[in-house]
């Protein structure tokens, strides 16, 4: 099983934006955010990533293709936010659902890695939601380390749960 990094081509980005965004308000609202608030943070985080419904300098969206030359997902990477040319982060990385747990993940990021050393690039960071323990799973396999976690409880209301003096 191999796969390649195809170019996202012009005529088909704005498809890969609205993909991107509805997939990033999912995983937002699978997190707590409200569908509206989600739908609104993601669209602003594309619109700053991609001001001319392109990808600017130092960024670069593919499909991923098998060897049929059949997308199973997409992969976007590029420079961070520190100004550090050396500093790559994999904004978003998805394997299409009936593809999942058949390495193109693994594949994937390993191409994400020689792309990135191939333009300078001495690091490469990612976020990661909680909830993916498979992503989680496969980062750790591949040397990646957790550099931060953010963590949150939901809370009753006091009234509800009974054990609180009035």
């Amino acid at each position: 099983m191999t796969i390649e990094l195809i170019p996202v081509a012009t005529e088909r980005f704005s498809a890969w934006l609205k993909r991107s965004r509805d997939e990033y308000a999912a995983d937002l609202v699978a997190t707590g955010e409200e569908s509206e608030t989600a739908l609104q943070h993601a669209t602003e985080a594309l619109a700053h990533a991609f001001p001319e419904q392109l990808p600017a300098a130092g960024q670069a969206v593919f499909d991923l293709t098998d060897d049929s030359g059949d997308a199973v997902g997409y992969l976007w990477l590029g420079h961070d936010n520190s100004g550090d040319p050396m500093s790559w982060w994999v904004w978003d990385v998805v394997i299409d659902p009936e593809h999942r747990g058949q390495g193109y993940g693994r594949a994937a990021m390993q191409l994400a890695e020689t792309y990135a050393h191939a333009r300078g690039a001495r690091t490469l960071g990612l976020s990661v939601f909680g909830f993916n323990s498979a992503a989680r799973g496969l980062y750790e396999s591949l040397g990646y380390e957790t550099t931060s976690v953010k963590m949150r409880k939901h809370l009753e209301a006091p009234e509800l749960r009974g054990d609180l003096a009035q």
